[in-house]
């Protein structure tokens, strides 16, 4: 029986699906634009059903056009934006407000004052330069959402949860 790898791929454009064969070749793909938001100079966002329902539409015409078998899909590999973060409607999973993008600016002045303060060399050493603190910050401190926002919220970067 041959065997398939599933190739889920969020990035910051596009939604993209590729189907690999056992020798690594790719069999199908299938991708999708992401928008970009911009409500404002140097904030940058996306619209969260947007991600999903653009990686599962990916993941669908890329399984289609490769006509493998369900019992044919050995794994599904998943790699993502990483630090691009969403607010969540802790009971509901319902996004709160848009995801807020990595390379989105709203809190260039908080970072500023973090190194005015003299914290920067804690944060290089325990953080990656896109560490999504200050934008998580920002999308529930500086976002028009924030008067409706729930009580029990969760923050989190742009994850996968497998069901």
């Amino acid at each position: 029986m041959n065997s398939y790898v599933i190739a889920l791929d969020q990035g910051t454009t596009s939604s993209r699906a590729i189907v690999f064969d056992s020798a690594g070749h790719a069999v199908a793909v299938a991708n999708r634009p992401l928008p970009q938001h911009y409500p404002h100079p140097g904030w940058v966002e996306h619209d969260p059903e947007e991600i999903f329902e653009g990686q599962i539409a990916s993941l669908r015409d890329a399984y289609l056009k490769s006509g493998v078998k369900p019992s044919e899909i050995a794994a599904v590999g998943v790699t993502n934006q990483r630090e691009t973060s969403i607010v969540w409607e802790k009971a509901t999973g319902k996004p709160v407000y848009n995801a807020i993008v990595w390379q989105c600016r709203r809190t260039a002045d908080f970072c500023s004052k973090l190194k005015s303060d003299g914290v920067e060399p804690y944060v290089r050493e325990k953080t990656t330069p896109t560490f999504p603190a200050p934008n998580t910050n920002g999308s529930w401190t500086r976002s028009p959402a924030r008067g409706n926002a729930p009580k029990t919220a969760a923050f989190w970067p742009v994850r996968w949860t497998a069901t």
